[in-house]
């Protein structure tokens, strides 16, 4: 019997393969929101994400169900290679961006099961620090921390040993350690992306300068698509002064609220008709915001129309 494992390299069905039934499309939809999480946390795109799910079903539709006594398994598995696939031509893609890259923003509130079993490695700021690691060192990671996945079963879904496993997830571990000190409390970002609304609303540039820290680093994420800045913009002042260039420049008419943006508060730019233009997520760290990421490029925030 097939306990799980599965071939990533798209190797041709077995042959004689059963219909897919009503049970195997259940058993599938019920396991799908993990691989999404799996896959997103993986690629930080929505629709990459989704070009691995639909992979993966394809493959669970071309695989001998009958020989599958774990499909949870399976399709964990399954998913996670193609994502560790995925991963390496879409860092080859990002290289070519335009601009500054960050992760494609999630609403959510509108799909609380991205989050639901941990809000690990969700957070835009850690999405973008897990693209400094190779692919494997990031699927280690994502089982591990958003998914509770033991060694043992990481090894198993990524084809290598128990200690070379237990290492992967230690380097991931040590990556982040060393780039980013310890978040603020749901809490404390939610009460700093409150304040800097209200400063954005007011105008007010001296209180908004004064919620930023001293190494404070804009990054915009345009695209090519739309003006954004096409460097990363560093210290209150600096990035004070990009901010009120935005607002007078193109957000002048637009209005502000609080909407959630993987898993944590954020602030949604809307124009007059209700079309996203932003999503501005806040890093922050010591009742100060710490980093701005900036989302202007229009294919990146339709999860935020309607």
């Amino acid at each position: 019997m097939v306990s799980g494992r599965a071939d990533a390299d798209g190797a041709a069905p077995a042959p004689g393969r059963p219909a897919v039934t009503a049970d195997d499309l259940t058993e599938f939809l019920a396991i799908r929101p993990r691989l999404f999480g799996i896959a997103y946390r993986m690629l930080a795109s929505v629709t990459e994400a989704e070009d691995v799910v639909q992979d993966a079903w394809l493959r669970w539709q071309g695989t001998d169900r009958r020989k599958v006594d774990n499909p949870a398994a399976f399709l964990t598995t399954t998913t996670t290679r193609l994502a560790v696939n995925a991963a390496g031509s879409a860092r080859a893609r990002r290289e070519r961006y335009v601009g500054p890259w960050l992760p494609e923003p999630v609403d959510t509130s509108a799909d609380p099961t991205l989050g639901a079993e941990r809000a690990e490695a969700l957070d835009a700021a850690v999405l973008l620090l897990l693209e400094r690691l190779t692919p494997t060192e990031r699927a280690a990671y994502v089982l591990r921390e958003a998914f509770d996945y033991s060694h043992r079963e990481i090894a198993g879904v990524l084809d290598t040993t128990e200690a070379n496993a237990r290492q992967l997830v230690s380097r991931a571990r040590r990556h982040l350690a060393t780039r980013r000190t310890a978040p603020a409390s749901r809490a404390e970002r939610r009460r700093l992306v409150e304040t800097f609304v209200a400063a954005a609303r007011d105008g007010d540039l001296a209180r908004l300068e004064r919620l930023l820290a001293e190494d404070v680093v804009a990054r915009s994420d345009g695209g090519g698509r739309v003006p954004a800045a096409r460097k990363d913009v560093s210290g209150p002042a600096r990035v004070t002064n990009l901010l009120d260039n935005v607002w007078r420049k193109y957000w002048r008419a637009s209005t502000f609220r609080i909407v959630e943006a993987n898993g944590e508060p954020a602030l949604l730019v809307a124009d007059a008709d209700g079309r996203p233009e932003a999503v501005v997520a806040l890093d922050a760290t010591d009742r100060r915001i710490s980093q701005l990421l900036i989302m202007v490029n229009p294919d990146k925030l339709q999860g935020f129309a309607g």
